[in-house]
Parts: C-alpha cells; sequence; structure tokens
C-alpha cells in the first residue's frame, strides 16, 4: 500500500500569497502551511505539525528547497531525518525526489548539497546588496528604517498584555504578525525603539 503525498508552502509574511506554491504542489492526501520567515524552524508550527504527520511510506511534497529550509544545514537534516524514517521527500522545482533507498547515494547527497549550497550563497548575496543600498541611502540621509507594522494603539496593547503575562504567540495570531515581531515591539527595537509607554512593561516567560 502507498503512502500519502503531504504538501508543505511556506511564505515570509501574511500579507504573501501561497497560490504559486499550491498550484506546484498539486494534488496532495494533507497541507501544511507557515506564514513565517524560514530563518527558524521553532517557529515554522506547521513544519513541525507536517514532520510530526508523515509516516513510513509517505512522501512530503514541497514547492522547492528554500520554502523547506533556509540553511544547506537545515535542508540536509531536515532531508537525513526524513529518509531515515522511510519517508521521500520531493521537490518539484528542482525536479528531485529523495527516497529512503538512496539515502546512502553519495552522487545524491551531492546534488541535494550543490543546490543548496547555490541557493544559500544568493540569499547572502541578496542580503549584502540590501546591506549596501541601506548604507548608500543613509549616506544620502534618505533612510528612514523598516516602518512599522502596529499602530501606536496596537504597540500600547502589546505591552500592556505582555506586562500582564498574555502569551506571546497568541498576542501575535490576533494581530497577524510574527512571534519575533512581537518581542521587538516588547524590547523596543528597530522601529518600536522610539515608542513610550507610561510604565516600563517585563518580558513573562510564555506560557
Amino acid at each position: 500500500m502507498s503512502g500519502q503525498i503531504v504538501g508543505y508552502a511556506r511564505v515570509s509574511s501574511t500579507s504573501q500569497n501561497l497560490a504559486r506554491q499550491l498550484e506546484a504542489l498539486g494534488v496532495v492526501d494533507e497541507l501544511f502551511t507557515d506564514h513565517q520567515s524560514g530563518k527558524s524552524r521553532a517557529d515554522r508550527a506547521g513544519l513541525a505539525d507536517a514532520l510530526r504527520y508523515v509516516r513510513r511510506g509517505d512522501t512530503l511534497r514541497v514547492a522547492s528547497m528554500d520554502r523547506l529550509a533556509r540553511s544547506l544545514i537545515d535542508l540536509e537534516q531536515i532531508v537525513s531525518d526524513l529518509t531515515a524514517r522511510k519517508v521521500s521527500v520531493e521537490f518539484v522545482k528542482e525536479r528531485l525526489t529523495f527516497t529512503p533507498d538512496a539515502a546512502a547515494d553519495p552522487f545524491a547527497t551531492f546534488q541535494r548539497q550543490l543546490i543548496g549550497a547555490v541557493a544559500e550563497l544568493e540569499r547572502s548575496l541578496i542580503r549584502e546588496r540590501q546591506r549596501e543600498g541601506i548604507d548608500l541611502a543613509k549616506a544620502r540621509g534618505a533612510y528612514k528604517g523598516r516602518a512599522r507594522r502596529l499602530t501606536d494603539e496596537q504597540i500600547a496593547h502589546v505591552r500592556q498584555e505582555a506586562a500582564n503575562g498574555a502569551n506571546k504567540a497568541k498576542l501575535a495570531g490576533e494581530l497577524g504578525v510574527s512571534r519575533r515581531l512581537i518581542y521587538d515591539v516588547i524590547a523596543g527595537n528597530g522601529a518600536y525603539g522610539d515608542f513610550n509607554t507610561a510604565s516600563e512593561v517585563s518580558e513573562p516567560s510564555d506560557t
């Protein structure tokens, strides 16, 4: 009996659309999604659910490698763990499928690592160009920094709720933002550094 096709799709923010990835995935038996940056696996609840869900004989299908992982180390760890559990991993864009039987194939491993390394290098070059652009804009006095995604009222609400011990993930979900942004608001990082409230806000642990 063949296993299930389990799809996983990810975009970096709630404002982005999953439509292209869903089209690339085609028909799947189960679908898991994230609206979250790929920098940290800890914040990707959809990926965690997908990895828990898949069973022996299943195939995890992803539109492209960079949707599954943002670093070569992360990519290797996920694919190796899945194939060790007898789960195949299919990347639609790269037209590559890594099966448990081919897990020990040195050419398949090299191919995966090469493509992953190129993607990682490309992301590094993009970040470098962005930093250079920001430095040039700062030199011209034209750089304003990243715009706030929350209003003053929302910022005050987040800080007050955090002071009362509210769960950060719940606050993020209510406002449609990442948990990292919630921590930035509380700590006054970046665009939220010049917003003052009447009292200091403590940062209790998530419950």
